[in-house]
Protein backbone atom coordinates (compact mmCIF):
# COMPACT_ATOMS: atom_id res chain seq x y z
CA UNK A 1 0.00 0.00 0.00
CA UNK A 2 1.41 3.38 -1.00
CA UNK A 3 1.68 6.35 1.31
CA UNK A 4 -1.12 8.20 -0.51
CA UNK A 5 -3.39 5.14 -0.30
CA UNK A 6 -2.76 4.81 3.42
CA UNK A 7 -3.53 8.51 3.87
CA UNK A 8 -6.79 8.14 1.94
CA UNK A 9 -7.79 5.19 4.06
CA UNK A 10 -7.06 7.10 7.27
CA UNK A 11 -9.11 10.02 5.95
CA UNK A 12 -12.09 7.70 5.46
CA UNK A 13 -12.03 7.69 1.64
CA UNK A 14 -11.65 4.19 0.13
CA UNK A 15 -9.01 3.51 -2.53
CA UNK A 16 -10.20 4.02 -6.10
CA UNK A 17 -10.62 0.31 -6.87
CA UNK A 18 -12.60 -0.25 -3.67
CA UNK A 19 -14.80 2.73 -4.45
CA UNK A 20 -15.51 1.51 -7.99
CA UNK A 21 -16.45 -1.90 -6.62
CA UNK A 22 -18.77 -0.26 -4.09
CA UNK A 23 -20.43 1.74 -6.82
CA UNK A 24 -20.89 -1.37 -8.98
CA UNK A 25 -22.45 -3.21 -6.02
CA UNK A 26 -24.85 -0.31 -5.49
CA UNK A 27 -25.88 -0.49 -9.14
CA UNK A 28 -26.53 -4.21 -8.63
CA UNK A 29 -28.84 -3.66 -5.66
CA UNK A 30 -30.78 -0.86 -7.39
CA UNK A 31 -31.23 -3.04 -10.49
CA UNK A 32 -32.26 -5.96 -8.28
CA UNK A 33 -34.88 -3.86 -6.48
CA UNK A 34 -36.34 -2.64 -9.76
CA UNK A 35 -36.33 -6.19 -11.13
CA UNK A 36 -38.02 -7.68 -8.06
CA UNK A 37 -40.81 -5.11 -7.97
CA UNK A 38 -41.19 -5.25 -11.75
CA UNK A 39 -41.69 -9.02 -11.60
CA UNK A 40 -44.43 -8.54 -9.01
CA UNK A 41 -46.18 -5.94 -11.19
CA UNK A 42 -46.04 -8.19 -14.26
CA UNK A 43 -47.63 -11.05 -12.31
CA UNK A 44 -50.43 -9.02 -10.70
CA UNK A 45 -53.16 -10.29 -13.08
CA UNK A 46 -52.21 -13.96 -12.65
CA UNK A 47 -51.85 -13.61 -8.88
CA UNK A 48 -55.24 -11.88 -8.71
CA UNK A 49 -56.85 -14.71 -10.69
CA UNK A 50 -55.25 -17.41 -8.54
CA UNK A 51 -56.41 -15.70 -5.33
CA UNK A 52 -59.95 -15.42 -6.72
CA UNK A 53 -60.44 -11.75 -5.84
CA UNK A 54 -61.98 -8.77 -7.62
CA UNK A 55 -60.20 -5.65 -8.82
CA UNK A 56 -61.74 -3.73 -5.92
CA UNK A 57 -60.38 -6.17 -3.34
CA UNK A 58 -56.98 -6.08 -5.02
CA UNK A 59 -56.98 -2.28 -4.75
CA UNK A 60 -57.49 -2.49 -1.00
CA UNK A 61 -54.85 -5.19 -0.63
CA UNK A 62 -52.32 -3.06 -2.50
CA UNK A 63 -52.63 -0.54 0.32
CA UNK A 64 -51.05 -3.20 2.54
CA UNK A 65 -48.07 -3.24 0.18
CA UNK A 66 -47.69 0.50 0.69
CA UNK A 67 -48.18 0.25 4.45
CA UNK A 68 -45.54 -2.45 4.73
CA UNK A 69 -43.10 -0.38 2.68
CA UNK A 70 -43.63 2.70 4.84
CA UNK A 71 -43.06 0.75 8.07
CA UNK A 72 -39.97 -0.92 6.63
CA UNK A 73 -38.51 2.43 5.58
CA UNK A 74 -38.96 3.97 9.01
CA UNK A 75 -37.52 0.97 10.86
CA UNK A 76 -34.52 0.30 8.66
CA UNK A 77 -33.27 3.90 8.53
CA UNK A 78 -32.00 3.98 12.14
CA UNK A 79 -30.77 0.40 11.82
CA UNK A 80 -28.68 1.40 8.80
CA UNK A 81 -27.14 4.25 10.79
CA UNK A 82 -26.38 1.93 13.69
CA UNK A 83 -25.06 -1.17 11.92
CA UNK A 84 -23.97 0.30 8.57
CA UNK A 85 -25.36 -0.11 5.06
CA UNK A 86 -22.84 -2.87 4.35
CA UNK A 87 -24.67 -5.06 6.86
CA UNK A 88 -28.25 -3.93 6.30
CA UNK A 89 -28.38 -3.76 2.47
CA UNK A 90 -27.66 -7.47 1.79
CA UNK A 91 -30.08 -8.55 4.52
CA UNK A 92 -32.77 -6.25 3.12
CA UNK A 93 -32.15 -7.53 -0.42
CA UNK A 94 -32.48 -11.11 0.82
CA UNK A 95 -35.69 -10.27 2.67
CA UNK A 96 -37.20 -8.54 -0.37
CA UNK A 97 -36.23 -11.50 -2.58
CA UNK A 98 -37.78 -14.08 -0.25
CA UNK A 99 -41.01 -12.16 0.24
CA UNK A 100 -41.45 -11.83 -3.56
CA UNK A 101 -42.15 -15.56 -3.62
CA UNK A 102 -45.10 -15.31 -1.21
CA UNK A 103 -47.75 -13.68 -3.48
CA UNK A 104 -47.27 -16.52 -5.95
CA UNK A 105 -48.48 -18.95 -3.28
CA UNK A 106 -51.56 -16.94 -2.24
CA UNK A 107 -54.92 -18.60 -2.84
CA UNK A 108 -57.16 -16.32 -0.74
CA UNK A 109 -57.52 -12.62 -0.05
CA UNK A 110 -56.11 -12.94 3.47
CA UNK A 111 -53.04 -14.89 2.34
CA UNK A 112 -52.37 -12.41 -0.47
CA UNK A 113 -52.80 -9.47 1.92
CA UNK A 114 -50.29 -10.99 4.33
CA UNK A 115 -47.87 -11.67 1.48
CA UNK A 116 -48.14 -8.09 0.17
CA UNK A 117 -47.59 -6.65 3.64
CA UNK A 118 -44.35 -8.63 3.95
CA UNK A 119 -43.27 -7.84 0.38
CA UNK A 120 -43.84 -4.15 1.00
CA UNK A 121 -41.83 -4.34 4.22
CA UNK A 122 -38.90 -5.99 2.42
CA UNK A 123 -39.07 -3.47 -0.42
CA UNK A 124 -39.10 -0.54 2.02
CA UNK A 125 -36.06 -1.92 3.86
CA UNK A 126 -34.09 -2.36 0.64
CA UNK A 127 -35.16 1.02 -0.75
CA UNK A 128 -33.87 3.04 2.20
CA UNK A 129 -30.73 1.02 2.95
CA UNK A 130 -29.50 1.00 -0.66
CA UNK A 131 -30.15 4.74 -0.98
CA UNK A 132 -28.18 5.32 2.23
CA UNK A 133 -25.27 3.38 0.75
CA UNK A 134 -25.63 5.34 -2.50
CA UNK A 135 -25.22 8.54 -0.48
CA UNK A 136 -22.03 7.09 1.02
CA UNK A 137 -20.70 6.24 -2.45
CA UNK A 138 -21.55 9.72 -3.72
CA UNK A 139 -19.83 11.31 -0.73
CA UNK A 140 -16.63 9.39 -1.42
CA UNK A 141 -16.78 10.10 -5.16
CA UNK A 142 -17.19 13.81 -4.38
CA UNK A 143 -19.43 14.30 -7.39
CA UNK A 144 -23.10 13.58 -8.15
CA UNK A 145 -23.79 9.89 -8.93
CA UNK A 146 -27.22 9.37 -7.34
CA UNK A 147 -29.40 9.77 -10.44
CA UNK A 148 -27.62 6.98 -12.29
CA UNK A 149 -28.52 4.58 -9.48
CA UNK A 150 -32.19 5.49 -9.82
CA UNK A 151 -31.93 5.02 -13.59
CA UNK A 152 -30.63 1.51 -12.95
CA UNK A 153 -33.72 0.82 -10.84
CA UNK A 154 -35.86 1.77 -13.84
CA UNK A 155 -33.81 -0.47 -16.13
CA UNK A 156 -34.37 -3.34 -13.70
CA UNK A 157 -38.10 -2.80 -14.10
CA UNK A 158 -37.78 -2.86 -17.90
CA UNK A 159 -35.86 -6.13 -17.71
CA UNK A 160 -38.56 -7.57 -15.44
CA UNK A 161 -41.26 -6.73 -17.98
CA UNK A 162 -39.35 -8.63 -20.67
CA UNK A 163 -38.54 -11.63 -18.49
CA UNK A 164 -42.03 -11.73 -17.00
CA UNK A 165 -43.65 -11.57 -20.42
CA UNK A 166 -41.51 -14.50 -21.55
CA UNK A 167 -42.29 -16.71 -18.54
CA UNK A 168 -45.99 -15.91 -18.81
CA UNK A 169 -45.91 -16.84 -22.49
CA UNK A 170 -44.32 -20.16 -21.51
CA UNK A 171 -47.20 -20.75 -19.11
CA UNK A 172 -45.12 -20.75 -15.94
CA UNK A 173 -47.01 -20.83 -12.66
CA UNK A 174 -46.58 -17.56 -10.70
CA UNK A 175 -44.93 -19.44 -7.85
CA UNK A 176 -42.43 -20.98 -10.27
CA UNK A 177 -41.36 -17.73 -11.92
CA UNK A 178 -41.36 -15.69 -8.72
CA UNK A 179 -39.55 -18.51 -6.89
CA UNK A 180 -36.85 -18.56 -9.56
CA UNK A 181 -36.42 -14.81 -9.20
CA UNK A 182 -36.20 -15.25 -5.42
CA UNK A 183 -33.22 -17.57 -5.88
CA UNK A 184 -31.63 -15.10 -8.29
CA UNK A 185 -32.19 -12.27 -5.82
CA UNK A 186 -30.58 -14.22 -2.98
CA UNK A 187 -27.57 -14.91 -5.20
CA UNK A 188 -27.18 -11.24 -6.14
CA UNK A 189 -27.59 -10.17 -2.50
CA UNK A 190 -24.80 -12.50 -1.42
CA UNK A 191 -22.40 -11.92 -4.32
CA UNK A 192 -22.60 -8.11 -4.24
CA UNK A 193 -22.32 -7.81 -0.45
CA UNK A 194 -18.49 -8.01 -0.11
CA UNK A 195 -18.06 -5.03 -2.46
CA UNK A 196 -20.18 -2.67 -0.36
CA UNK A 197 -18.26 0.09 1.38
CA UNK A 198 -17.63 -0.17 5.12
CA UNK A 199 -19.07 2.59 7.25
CA UNK A 200 -16.48 5.32 7.67
CA UNK A 201 -15.47 5.71 11.28
CA UNK A 202 -15.95 9.05 12.96
CA UNK A 203 -14.96 10.26 16.40
CA UNK A 204 -17.65 9.53 18.95
CA UNK A 205 -19.20 12.71 20.36
CA UNK A 206 -18.93 13.37 24.04
CA UNK A 207 -21.77 11.71 25.88
CA UNK A 208 -23.89 14.02 28.01
CA UNK A 209 -24.50 11.06 30.31
CA UNK A 210 -20.85 11.14 31.29
CA UNK A 211 -21.50 14.43 33.11
CA UNK A 212 -24.52 13.02 34.86
CA UNK A 213 -27.00 14.49 32.36
CA UNK A 214 -29.49 12.44 30.37
CA UNK A 215 -28.56 12.03 26.68
CA UNK A 216 -30.44 14.43 24.43
CA UNK A 217 -33.08 12.89 22.21
CA UNK A 218 -32.16 13.20 18.56
CA UNK A 219 -34.86 14.86 16.46
CA UNK A 220 -35.22 15.06 12.71
CA UNK A 221 -34.17 18.54 11.51
CA UNK A 222 -36.80 20.82 10.01
CA UNK A 223 -34.91 20.90 6.71
CA UNK A 224 -35.26 17.12 6.35
CA UNK A 225 -39.04 17.38 6.76
CA UNK A 226 -39.12 20.11 4.11
CA UNK A 227 -37.19 17.83 1.76
CA UNK A 228 -39.66 15.06 2.60
CA UNK A 229 -42.63 17.27 1.71
CA UNK A 230 -41.01 18.09 -1.65
CA UNK A 231 -40.42 14.36 -2.21
CA UNK A 232 -44.10 13.75 -1.49
CA UNK A 233 -45.08 16.32 -4.13
CA UNK A 234 -42.67 15.05 -6.79
CA UNK A 235 -43.47 11.39 -6.23
CA UNK A 236 -47.18 12.22 -6.23
CA UNK A 237 -46.57 13.43 -9.78
CA UNK A 238 -44.83 10.15 -10.66
CA UNK A 239 -47.76 8.18 -9.24
CA UNK A 240 -50.21 10.18 -11.35
CA UNK A 241 -48.19 9.41 -14.49
CA UNK A 242 -48.00 5.70 -13.63
CA UNK A 243 -51.75 5.26 -13.22
CA UNK A 244 -53.41 8.01 -15.26
CA UNK A 245 -51.26 8.77 -18.31
CA UNK A 246 -52.72 6.00 -20.49
CA UNK A 247 -56.26 6.68 -19.21
CA UNK A 248 -55.83 10.34 -20.08
CA UNK A 249 -55.20 9.59 -23.75
CA UNK A 250 -57.86 6.89 -23.85
CA UNK A 251 -60.72 8.80 -22.21
CA UNK A 252 -59.95 12.45 -22.97
CA UNK A 253 -58.51 12.21 -26.48
CA UNK A 254 -60.26 8.96 -27.46
CA UNK A 255 -56.97 7.36 -28.50
CA UNK A 256 -56.88 3.65 -29.38
CA UNK A 257 -55.79 1.43 -26.49
CA UNK A 258 -52.43 0.65 -28.09
CA UNK A 259 -51.73 4.34 -28.68
CA UNK A 260 -52.85 5.28 -25.15
CA UNK A 261 -50.33 2.83 -23.71
CA UNK A 262 -47.58 4.85 -25.37
CA UNK A 263 -48.25 7.71 -22.94
CA UNK A 264 -46.76 5.84 -20.00
CA UNK A 265 -44.05 4.43 -22.27
CA UNK A 266 -43.04 7.95 -23.32
CA UNK A 267 -43.02 9.11 -19.69
CA UNK A 268 -40.98 6.14 -18.39
CA UNK A 269 -38.48 6.19 -21.24
CA UNK A 270 -37.85 9.91 -20.90
CA UNK A 271 -37.45 9.56 -17.12
CA UNK A 272 -34.90 6.76 -17.48
CA UNK A 273 -32.85 8.64 -20.07
CA UNK A 274 -33.08 11.81 -18.00
CA UNK A 275 -31.74 10.04 -14.92
CA UNK A 276 -28.78 8.76 -16.88
CA UNK A 277 -27.95 12.38 -17.78
CA UNK A 278 -28.96 14.11 -14.53
CA UNK A 279 -25.71 13.45 -12.65
CA UNK A 280 -23.73 15.34 -15.27
CA UNK A 281 -26.23 18.21 -15.09
CA UNK A 282 -26.03 18.26 -11.29
CA UNK A 283 -22.24 18.29 -11.43
CA UNK A 284 -22.17 21.21 -13.85
CA UNK A 285 -25.17 23.29 -12.75
CA UNK A 286 -25.77 22.12 -9.18
CA UNK A 287 -28.67 20.28 -7.55
CA UNK A 288 -30.75 23.43 -7.09
CA UNK A 289 -30.82 24.00 -10.85
CA UNK A 290 -31.70 20.36 -11.54
CA UNK A 291 -34.69 20.52 -9.19
CA UNK A 292 -35.81 24.05 -10.14
CA UNK A 293 -35.60 23.77 -13.92
CA UNK A 294 -36.52 20.09 -13.93
CA UNK A 295 -39.73 20.68 -11.97
CA UNK A 296 -40.57 23.73 -14.11
CA UNK A 297 -40.01 21.69 -17.27
CA UNK A 298 -42.22 18.93 -15.89
CA UNK A 299 -44.97 21.46 -15.16
CA UNK A 300 -44.79 22.76 -18.73
CA UNK A 301 -44.86 19.25 -20.18
CA UNK A 302 -47.87 18.10 -18.17
CA UNK A 303 -49.74 21.32 -18.88
CA UNK A 304 -49.22 20.76 -22.60
CA UNK A 305 -50.39 17.15 -22.28
CA UNK A 306 -53.46 18.06 -20.22
CA UNK A 307 -54.65 20.87 -22.47
CA UNK A 308 -53.65 19.43 -25.86
CA UNK A 309 -56.45 18.42 -28.26
CA UNK A 310 -53.93 16.40 -30.33
CA UNK A 311 -52.58 12.97 -29.45
CA UNK A 312 -49.00 13.56 -30.71
CA UNK A 313 -48.66 16.73 -28.62
CA UNK A 314 -50.07 14.94 -25.58
CA UNK A 315 -47.53 12.13 -25.99
CA UNK A 316 -44.75 14.69 -26.29
CA UNK A 317 -46.06 16.42 -23.16
CA UNK A 318 -45.93 13.19 -21.13
CA UNK A 319 -42.37 12.63 -22.36
CA UNK A 320 -41.32 16.15 -21.32
CA UNK A 321 -43.04 15.56 -17.96
CA UNK A 322 -40.91 12.45 -17.38
CA UNK A 323 -37.71 14.15 -18.49
CA UNK A 324 -38.32 17.08 -16.15
CA UNK A 325 -39.09 14.89 -13.13
CA UNK A 326 -36.21 12.50 -13.79
CA UNK A 327 -33.53 14.22 -11.72
CA UNK A 328 -35.68 15.68 -8.95
CA UNK A 329 -36.10 12.81 -6.48
CA UNK A 330 -32.42 11.75 -6.59
CA UNK A 331 -31.42 15.30 -5.61
CA UNK A 332 -33.77 15.20 -2.61
CA UNK A 333 -32.48 11.81 -1.44
CA UNK A 334 -28.91 12.98 -1.90
CA UNK A 335 -29.47 16.18 0.07
CA UNK A 336 -31.12 14.25 2.92
CA UNK A 337 -28.26 11.77 3.12
CA UNK A 338 -25.51 14.40 3.01
CA UNK A 339 -27.16 16.65 5.60
CA UNK A 340 -25.77 14.47 8.42
CA UNK A 341 -23.61 11.45 7.47
CA UNK A 342 -24.05 9.88 10.91
CA UNK A 343 -27.84 9.82 10.42
CA UNK A 344 -28.04 9.36 6.65
CA UNK A 345 -30.25 6.28 6.89
CA UNK A 346 -32.75 7.93 9.21
CA UNK A 347 -32.92 11.10 7.14
CA UNK A 348 -33.31 9.19 3.88
CA UNK A 349 -36.06 7.09 5.47
CA UNK A 350 -38.03 10.24 6.30
CA UNK A 351 -37.75 11.61 2.76
CA UNK A 352 -38.36 8.24 1.09
CA UNK A 353 -41.26 7.43 3.41
CA UNK A 354 -43.23 10.60 2.70
CA UNK A 355 -42.30 10.35 -0.96
CA UNK A 356 -43.69 6.84 -1.12
CA UNK A 357 -46.92 8.02 0.47
CA UNK A 358 -47.09 10.69 -2.23
CA UNK A 359 -46.72 8.08 -4.95
CA UNK A 360 -49.60 6.11 -3.45
CA UNK A 361 -51.72 9.22 -2.85
CA UNK A 362 -51.37 10.68 -6.34
CA UNK A 363 -53.56 8.16 -8.17
CA UNK A 364 -55.99 8.03 -5.24
CA UNK A 365 -56.46 11.82 -5.21
CA UNK A 366 -57.04 12.18 -8.95
CA UNK A 367 -59.88 9.63 -8.95
CA UNK A 368 -62.25 11.52 -6.63
CA UNK A 369 -61.39 14.83 -8.31
CA UNK A 370 -62.72 13.50 -11.62
CA UNK A 371 -66.21 13.66 -10.07
CA UNK A 372 -65.96 17.44 -10.07
CA UNK A 373 -63.79 18.18 -13.12
CA UNK A 374 -62.66 16.50 -16.35
CA UNK A 375 -59.61 14.26 -16.04
CA UNK A 376 -57.37 16.58 -18.00
CA UNK A 377 -58.11 19.48 -15.64
CA UNK A 378 -57.42 17.37 -12.53
CA UNK A 379 -53.90 16.91 -13.91
CA UNK A 380 -53.29 20.55 -13.06
CA UNK A 381 -52.88 19.40 -9.42
CA UNK A 382 -49.51 17.72 -10.11
CA UNK A 383 -48.65 20.75 -12.24
CA UNK A 384 -49.12 22.88 -9.12
CA UNK A 385 -46.91 20.48 -7.13
CA UNK A 386 -44.15 20.87 -9.71
CA UNK A 387 -44.39 24.66 -9.55
CA UNK A 388 -44.11 24.58 -5.74
CA UNK A 389 -41.01 22.36 -6.02
CA UNK A 390 -39.46 24.72 -8.57
CA UNK A 391 -40.12 27.74 -6.36
CA UNK A 392 -38.65 26.13 -3.23
CA UNK A 393 -35.65 24.39 -4.83
CA UNK A 394 -33.31 26.63 -2.85
CA UNK A 395 -33.74 24.23 0.09
CA UNK A 396 -31.06 22.11 -1.60
CA UNK A 397 -28.51 24.90 -1.40
CA UNK A 398 -27.37 24.07 2.14
CA UNK A 399 -25.15 21.05 2.65
CA UNK A 400 -23.65 21.43 6.11
CA UNK A 401 -21.22 18.51 6.22
CA UNK A 402 -20.39 17.56 2.64
CA UNK A 403 -19.61 19.68 -0.40
CA UNK A 404 -19.71 18.03 -3.80
CA UNK A 405 -18.19 19.63 -6.89
CA UNK A 406 -21.71 20.07 -8.22
CA UNK A 407 -22.52 22.45 -5.39
CA UNK A 408 -20.55 25.16 -7.12
CA UNK A 409 -23.59 25.70 -9.27
CA UNK A 410 -26.07 25.45 -6.42
CA UNK A 411 -26.77 29.15 -6.49
CA UNK A 412 -28.71 28.90 -9.75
Amino acid sequence: MTTSTRSAARAGTPPAARLRAGRAATFAYFALNGFLMGMWIVHIPSVEHRAGISHAVLGWLLLLLGAGAFVGMQLVGPLTDRFGARTVVPLSAALCSVTLFLPGLATHAWSLGSALLLLGFGNGCLDVSMNAHAVQVERDYRRPVMSAFHATFSLGGVLASLVGARTLAWGWHPAASLGTVTLLGLAVAALAAPALLPTAGSPAPASPAADGAAPARRTTPRRIWLLAVLALMIMLCEGVANDWSALHLRTVLDAPAATAALAYGAFATAMTVGRLLADRAAGRLGPVAVLRYGAATAAAGLTAAALSPWIPLALAGWAVFGAGLSGCVPQLFSAAGHADPDNAGTNVSRVAGLGYLGMLAGPAVIGPLTRFAPLNLTLLLPVACCLVAAATAGILRTRPTTTLPGDAGATA
